[in-house]
């Protein structure tokens, strides 16, 4: 009994179960702000709206972090008894130092936000720095994570982003050159590519002005067909890949030939 009541004290006292409400209205602040921030992820009206939504968030939401995180200490040193107000007033002086010690953080803060409302990129596309080309992985409050399909990594300081060129914001023309043998008929050709373009334009990412260019070259075994594939930059290797196989798949069942090189061994006897 005597433990109980001891424990109950414990609890009883302010500076127990007032950190406790003030903890957990810190981390109830914070789930609700991002199940919010969810919410209006999801409103977007495209997936590059959503994307760009999605990295203001992220960039964002380390600043609310930071600030959900202040709010909680400044409450418990209260809670305990330490003078708060002369403390935020001798702040002043130390905030002034401290803004001139972490200038380039604040500015690539101020860039980070900058680069996304200006549409400069978003987590997701594709873009070129410094001949450097990959996928935007990561914005944070500091760097720019740009990640090569290699796997190499690039870390940018945000404020040193002044210039980049970015490839998901215009979308790919893939040429894909179709080898014909020559003794089928031209007729039989488009027709077997018109089916191809069909279902090429049934792949996620490939638009409608994807389409049938001609013929682009007579070679020494072949006849060269080429068709103009109009489709996202980031997915173009993969549906390249995707269509080659439609090719295949049409000429087995249209027995149309693929031609192949072939080697003439003439033997002559003297």
């Amino acid at each position: 009994m005597n433990i109980a009541k001891n424990i109950l004290n414990i609890l009883g006292k302010k500076e127990v179960y007032g950190l406790a409400i003030i903890v957990l209205a810190g981390i109830a602040a914070y789930t609700l702000g991002n199940k919010l921030i969810d919410k209006i992820i999801n409103h977007g009206k495209s997936s590059y709206e959503r994307k760009k939504r999605t990295t203001i968030v992220k960039l964002l939401s380390n600043v609310a972090k930071i600030m959900i995180y202040a709010l909680v200490i400044f409450f418990v040193l209260d809670l305990y008894g330490v003078n708060t107000k002369g403390l935020i007033a001798s702040l002043g002086v130390a905030s002034a130092l401290l803004g001139l010690a972490l200038q380039d953080t604040l500015k690539d803060l101020i860039s980070g936000v900058d680069i996304v409302l200006n549409n400069y990129f978003v987590v997701g596309d594709i873009i070129t720095y410094n001949n450097f080309t990959g996928e935007v992985i990561e914005m944070s409050l500091k760097a720019t994570k740009i990640k090569k399909n290699t796997g190499e990594v690039m870390i940018i300081a945000n404020r040193n982003i002044n210039e980049v060129i970015n490839i998901s914001q215009k979308k790919a023309d893939v040429k894909i050159n179709i080898a014909t043998a020559y003794e089928v008929k031209t007729a039989k050709v488009e027709k077997a590519i018109g089916k191809i373009l069909e279902e090429a334009k049934k792949i996620k990412g490939v638009s409608d002005q994807s389409k049938y260019l001609g013929i682009s070259e007579l070679g020494d075994s072949a006849v060269i067909y080429t068709i103009s594939i109009v489709c996202s930059q980031e997915n173009q290797w993969q549906i390249k890949r995707d269509i080659l196989k439609i090719i295949k798949e049409t000429y087995e069942k249209d027995k149309i030939k693929i031609p192949y090189q072939q080697i003439e061994v003439h033997n002559e006897t003297l």
